[in-house]
């Protein structure tokens, strides 16, 4: 039986970051995803904020013109406009991220396995014995860690007894390429509960494409009659997206927060798996890069024998920091479906006051909060032998 370090379970944004982050870090790590390529069936909207553009480098060829301008949409369509002297957001080319992604752990000395099924793990040897098939054939790896990077709905969770996602908005956007416009690149959120409850739609147009989504509560939602609906109410949307998209995005997007138990000596969940986005703004990609690098200095020092690597991988410690965006969002799930509670909220917004508490929202340097990673156990890393 072939034998890793890590087998990290899906290789979407979170799943290429923490391999890659393992495998520099010294880890044999084995990358398996049943996509034979990164690039397809992409299902993230890809939005990254300034504080992500800041604090990670990501190629400049996979990222989109710069957005400043925000524009939030009152139920009867009044338009708060929001500017910042900064670039703000920019959309990933998420496909082709995905690739460049991939060429680093293959340059940090992943293992990738395309097309490879993950099957189960069970307890072996204080690790796990991890069940895959590849071309119709099952194999079985040993690794002493398991890292589930396979999505909202996360097996490996089940697999380890961690905890699994129980709060969702279901979500659909559609990608066009942009029409030639003098308008400059902008990010239009809509408060509107007939399509979004609970979220909103949103458009954003920043000169090469546009994004056109929405997401809502996913018990009982319907999102492609819901952004045909949006399209069909949102001002000028026929003219911004002519014909058919030239990709569909859509998916499960959980909202309750990082989950309680996302580690323990078996594995560690990253991403969607572990809860990991935004409960108010339900944006997951600071949260992604920033829990995968953290997740990659707990594996190296809990496989180095640090004793208490895995006390820090606790959820709670997660959730302590983030239960004002918690108590805003059961606000939001509340009080989200009511048109007139919105209209409300939006002509409170638009007072001068109270309009700096929305750019805080959309302008506002936070970032996914993490305690301080454990320190490396001194010595060298021990192989599994």
């Amino acid at each position: 039986m072939p034998r890793s370090d890590v087998v990290v379970v899906g290789a979407g944004l979170a799943g290429l970051s923490a391999a890659e982050g393992m495998a520099r870090r010294g880890l044999l790590v084995v990358l398996v995803d049943r996509r034979v390529r990164v690039d397809a069936r992409v299902r993230t909207t890809g939005i990254f904020v300034r504080r992500t553009l800041e604090d990670f480098d990501l190629p400049a060829s996979c990222l989109g013109p710069p957005v400043r301008r925000v524009l939030l949409y009152s139920p009867s369509g009044r338009a708060l406009t929001l500017e910042s002297l900064k670039d703000e957001f920019r959309v990933g080319r998420m496909g082709a991220l995905y690739s460049r992604k991939l060429e680093e752990c293959l340059r940090a000395g992943v293992r990738w396995l395309p097309g490879t099924s993950y099957l189960g793990a069970e307890p072996h040897r204080g690790g796990s014995r991890v069940y895959l098939e590849r071309a119709g054939l099952r194999e079985a790896w040993g690794a002493r860690l398991v890292v589930g990077a396979d999505g909202a709905r996360s097996r490996v969770a089940r697999d380890l007894g961690l905890a699994e996602n129980r709060q969702w908005l279901l979500g659909l956007e559609e990608v066009h390429t942009a029409p030639a416009t003098s308008r400059p690149p902008a990010f239009h959120c809509f408060l509107d509960p007939a399509c979004a409850p609970g979220y909103i739609g949103w458009v954003v147009e920043d000169g090469e494409s546009v994004h056109i989504g929405v997401a809502g509560h996913a018990r009982g939602y319907e999102p492609a009659a819901a952004l045909a609906s949006f399209r069909a109410r949102a001002p000028g949307l026929g003219a911004l997206a002519p014909g058919r998209p030239l990709e569909r995005r859509g998916g499960l997007i959980p909202v309750g927060g990082v989950l309680d138990r996302i580690g323990c000596a078996r594995g560690l969940l990253v991403g969607d798996a572990a809860g990991a986005v935004s409960p108010l703004t339900a944006g997951g990609l600071d949260a992604c890069l920033r829990l995968s690098r953290y997740a990659a200095d707990v594996a190296q020092a809990h496989l180095s024998g640090h004793p208490n690597a895995l006390e820090a991988y606790a959820g709670e410690r997660f959730r302590s920091r983030l239960v004002s965006r918690l108590a805003l969002r059961r606000a939001l799930d509340w009080g989200g479906r009511s048109a007139l509670l919105l209209e409300a909220a939006c002509a409170v917004l638009r007072t001068p006051p109270l309009a700096l508490v929305a750019r805080h929202v959309f302008f506002g340097r936070g970032s996914f909060p993490l305690p301080a990673p454990p320190a490396p156990a001194e010595g060298a890393l021990r192989l599994w032998g």
